[in-house]
Order: structure tokens, then C-alpha cells, then sequence
């Protein structure tokens, strides 16, 4: 250690003394370590602020760029959505058209079928008019040959006085069941004529109603399949979703009840089943209609926005719904139809709205700054709930928005994206 650090003196002088100071190989030991351990110190020091400064701002520069993102995303879902909207007021629109067409279509071949049996009645009142001029002739004939033969045996004397009259009458018999047979044979001949001219217009008719039929059943499977595809998406069983409407919506009537015809016991024909098939979809249509207004499938604000936290685990624990972040008392709207069964404060949440709907599913609107409504009231889908804020555990202002099935919280996204395809 000596060799290291040799001891050293330091010599002090002044005009009247000198003094120095001794400096040991452990104090210089000493002072050498302190020194180094301070550089190091120094240099660790400064690369941790500078790789928490390089990271801050990369942090920055993500977090920018996902805003960037997030911005970008939600004005292209506003885009998909207003085309949606487009969409759908289009397919209501051929809905309109259609369930007119469909009612104009069953006054028509109403008015088919009434002038067909007036038709099968007159045909048959001609036929029975001809077979019986037909049998009178024959008799008239019969009697005629009779009286011949009468004459022809010799009965001159006495068909002298009365065959003259009796054959006069014949005469004018013949004549007039001759009249009779040629007016009845123009008035099948005209009635075939009009059998004809009813044959073309309703085979017409039919080529048009099958064109319709065309047109209606390719509406339907526009309209009915997707919102079939969303219910499934959504993980709701479209069959169990119709029946419950259904519960609710049990009456009959107006343009989409079932068409029928008294056919005389005959099975309905094919284009009262197609007809009937096509109202069916329209009635499972409404029905699809009155339930997507039951399910939350709608995004609880209309105002611009961005996603801070999806459904799932965040920092070990479970996240139970997903947040919306926007400015500070932003509207927030209800999801869909029901009723409100709690407003007001609760642990963690803040300023809570719960809204309980069909098929079991329950909504919740957190961390409000105001709420728009009170318990008991009912709600229907866009009806404003509240306002966005800053209450209970929360670390900005933002909406946290659950939806629960049968008590048990599911992803909110799975309903908004199953219907991007529909609205």
C-alpha cells in the first residue's frame, strides 16, 4: 500500500511560520476510494436519467402514436357507422316498398281468384244450356221421325187435317232450338275467347308476381341475414331471441298476416306458400328489429372519443368493462330499450346508472359527473343518462361501460362489433 500511496507531506508556509500537514497511506487509501465511489455514483446516476428520459419520450411518441391510431380507428367506425345508417335506411326503405308490393300483390290475386270461379261459373252454365238444347233437339228429331213413319203407314185422312199444323209446329220448333243451338255455340265460342284472354293475363300475372316474388325474397335475405349473423356474433341464439319477442308481441293482423284462399279443401298453391314464406321473413324481420333495440349493440357516446382499457386483466386484476375516454361532461346515451334499476353512488364505480334490458343483459355507465335519470324510469336506446366525469377510483376522466349477462360481466366490444355489419 505504501508503494500505491507513499506518505506525503503538505507544506503550509506563511511570513512567520511554516507548517505541514501529513498525509498517511490510509487517508490517501480513503480519500481514493471515496472519490471513486462518487464518480460511479455519478456516471450510474446520469445514465438512469438519461435512459428514463429516452424512454419518457419514446413513451411519448407511442402514446402519440396511439392516439394518432385511436383517432384514425374511430373516425373510420364513424365512417362504417354513418354507412351502416345509410344502409339501413335504404333496406327500410325496400322493406316499405316490398310490404307494399306484397299488399297491392294479395288484392290481386284476390281479384285473380274471384274472376277465375265467376269464369268456371259461366263456362258451366253454358255447358248444362248446351247439353239441354242438345237433348230438346234429339226429342224434336224423335217426334219428327215418329210422325213420318205415321204418315208413311197410311194415316193420310187423318194427318190431312192436322199434319199440316203439326208439321208447322215442328218447323218452328227446329227452327227455334236451331237459333238456340247456333247462339249457345257463339256463346262458347266467346266464352273460349275470354277463357283465352284470362289464360294470358294470368299467366302475366304470374310472371309478374313470380318477378316480385324474386325481388321480395332476395330484400329479405339482405335484411334477415345479417342481422342474423350479429345476434350470432353476439353469442344470443337468434331462434331463443324471436321466440321471446314473440312473447311480448303476440298479436295478429294488418299486411303481414298469412294469406289464404277457400281452395275447397285442395292444398294452398305454390304462390300462396311463396307468398306466405316472404311474410314470415318480414315478421321475423320486425322481430329482429324489436329485439336489436333490447340488446345493447350501440356505443354509449355519439361524441368523438378514444379507448383507454379494454374488457380483461389489467395489473392482476380483472377489468370488467372497457373505458372511453373524452372530455370532461361528454353525454353518454343508453345502449339500448329498458329500465333504470339503479342511479345514484356505489364504492369504486362513482356516480353509477345501471339499466336492466331483456335476455337477462344489464348495462353500467361509471364514474359520472351527473346523472340524467332516476330509478324505475324506462330508457329507450339514445335516451342521454348522463354525463362524463371523474368520480369513485379513477384516474381521469372517462367512462367505464359494462355489460353483464346473467350477473356475470362479458366483453361490451362483442356486441359493438357484431353490429358493425348492421348499423
Amino acid at each position: 500500500m505504501e508503494r500505491v500511496f507513499p506518505e506525503r507531506r503538505l507544506f503550509l508556509k506563511s511570513d512567520t511560520d511554516t507548517r505541514f500537514i501529513r498525509l498517511r497511506s490510509e487517508t490517501q487509501l480513503v480519500a481514493f476510494l471515496g472519490g471513486a465511489l462518487l464518480v460511479a455514483w455519478a456516471i450510474v446516476a446520469t445514465a438512469i436519467l438519461l435512459m428514463d428520459s429516452i424512454s419518457a419520450g419514446n413513451y411519448r411518441e407511442q402514446a402519440q402514436r396511439d392516439q394518432i391510431s385511436y383517432q384514425r380507428r374511430l373516425n373510420e367506425l364513424s365512417a362504417e357507422r354513418d354507412s351502416r345508417a345509410a344502409e339501413a335506411l335504404a333496406a327500410q326503405e325496400r322493406f316499405n316498398t316490398a310490404l307494399a308490393q306484397v299488399s297491392s300483390m294479395q288484392s290481386r290475386l284476390l281479384d285473380s281468384e274471384t274472376r277465375r270461379r265467376e269464369l268456371e261459373t259461366g263456362i258451366d252454365v253454358i255447358q248444362t244450356t248446351l247439353r239441354d238444347t242438345m237433348k230438346e233437339r234429339e226429342d224434336v228429331g224423335n217426334r219428327l221421325a215418329a210422325l213420318q213413319g205415321q204418315i208413311e203407314g197410311g194415316s193420310t185422312a187423318a194427318v190431312n187435317g192436322e199434319g199440316d199444323g203439326t208439321l208447322d209446329l215442328l218447323a218452328a220448333a227446329l227452327a227455334r232450338t236451331a237459333e238456340e243451338r247456333d247462339q249457345v255455340v257463339a256463346n262458347a265460342q266467346d266464352a273460349l275467347v275470354r277463357a283465352d284472354e284470362m289464360a294470358t293475363e294470368m299467366r302475366l300475372m304470374e310472371e309478374n308476381n313470380d318477378r316480385i316474388f324474386r325481388q321480395l325474397e332476395e330484400a329479405m335475405t339482405v335484411s334477415v341475414k345479417p342481422l342474423d349473423k350479429m345476434f350470432s356474433a353476439a353469442g344470443m341464439d337468434p331462434d331463443r331471441i324471436i321466440k321471446e319477442v314473440r312473447k311480448g308481441y303476440s298479436g295478429q293482423g294488418g299486411p303481414l298476416t298469412p294469406i289464404t284462399f277457400s281452395t275447397r279443401g285442395e292444398e294452398p298453391s305454390i304462390d300462396t306458400e311463396r307468398a306466405n314464406r316472404i311474410l314470415n321473413e318480414m315478421d321475423k324481420l320486425n322481430l329482429y328489429r324489436i329485439a336489436a333495440e333490447k340488446a345493447p349493440f350501440a356505443v354509449p357516446l355519439k361524441d368523438a372519443f378514444r379507448f383507454t382499457s379494454g374488457f380483461g386483466r389489467r395489473w392482476g386484476r380483472m377489468h370488467e368493462g372497457t373505458d372511453f375516454a373524452a372530455a370532461h361532461g361528454t353525454p353518454i346515451y343508453a345502449t339500448a330499450d329498458g329500465v333504470v334499476t339503479h342511479a345514484g353512488w356505489m364504492s369504486g364505480y362513482g356516480r353509477l346508472v345501471k339499466i336492466q334490458h331483456e335476455f337477462g343483459i344489464e348495462t353500467r355507465y361509471a364514474h359520472m359527473s351527473k346523472i340524467r335519470v332516476k330509478v324505475g324510469q324506462r330508457v329507450s336506446r339514445g335516451d342521454q343518462v348522463g354525463d362524463m366525469g371523474n368520480t369513485g377510483r379513477s384516474t381521469g376522466t372517462h367512462l367505464h361501460y359494462e355489460v353483464r349477462v346473467g350477473g356475470k360481466a362479458v366483453n361490451p366490444m362483442t356486441y359493438i362489433k357484431a353490429a358493425n355489419d348492421v348499423f
